[in-house]
C-alpha cells in the first residue's frame, strides 16, 4: 500500500518503465490521477479517439482520467513543442476539472466538441452507443430552428444528409457481410 502511494506522489516517471500506449520510452511524460504514466501526446490522442464530452479512461486500470500532470522537468523547457503539449494538457484539465470552471470551459470549447460529435456520427465503423448525442443535437437544432425567424436548415440540405447517412450505413453493412463471408470461407 505504501509503495502505491509513493508511486502516485512521484513527480517523475520510473526510469525502468515505458509508456503503456506506444510501448516506447516516455516522450513528454504525463501522470494521470490514478498514478499511471504515459506520453502526453499518446494519452491526448487516446482521448481524441474516444468520446468528446467525457474524460478518457486509463488504459491500465480503466479509471476516469480527470487530471493529467506533466513531468516537473518539462516546466522549465522553452521549446515550442513542449509549450504546445503543456497547453493541450492544461486544456484537458480545465475541461474535466468539474464545477463551474469546467462547465464554462466546455461551453467555450463547444465548437470543438460539436465537430468531434459530427465526425463520430458520420463514421460508419463506430458503434451506436453515441445515439444520445444525436438526440441532443437534434433537440438543440429544433430549438434554434423554432426560435429563429429564418429558415436556416433548408429541406434539401436535410434530405442530402439523410442520403449520406443511409449510403454510409449501407456501405458498412456490405463490409460487415463481406468480412463475415470471408471468415466463413
Amino acid at each position: 500500500m505504501e509503495v502505491r502511494e509513493k508511486k502516485e506522489e512521484s513527480e517523475s516517471p520510473p526510469t525502468d518503465d515505458c509508456c503503456s500506449i506506444c510501448f516506447g520510452s516516455f516522450i513528454y511524460p504525463c501522470r494521470s490521477n490514478c498514478g499511471h504514466w504515459f506520453c502526453a501526446n499518446c494519452i491526448l490522442q487516446y482521448w481524441h479517439h474516444g468520446a468528446a464530452l467525457q474524460p478518457c479512461r486509463c488504459p491500465m486500470c480503466t479509471r476516469r482520467i480527470c487530471q493529467l500532470t506533466l513531468d516537473v522537468s518539462l516546466n522549465h523547457h522553452q521549446e515550442p513543442e513542449v509549450a504546445e503539449v503543456l497547453k493541450s494538457v492544461q486544456r484537458y484539465n480545465r475541461v474535466f476539472v468539474g464545477g463551474t470552471a469546467g462547465f464554462i470551459q466546455r461551453v467555450r470549447e463547444s465548437p470543438l466538441f460539436i465537430k468531434r460529435i459530427f465526425r463520430e456520427m458520420m463514421d460508419p465503423d463506430r458503434s451506436h452507443s453515441h445515439m444520445y448525442k444525436v438526440r441532443m443535437l437534434a433537440m438543440l437544432l429544433s430549438v434554434l430552428y423554432t426560435a429563429s425567424p429564418f429558415d436556416f436548415i433548408p429541406s434539401v440540405l436535410t434530405l442530402h444528409w439523410i442520403g449520406v447517412y443511409r449510403a454510409r450505413r449501407r456501405a458498412q453493412r456490405v463490409r460487415n457481410l463481406a468480412s463475415s463471408q470471408h471468415l466463413e470461407a
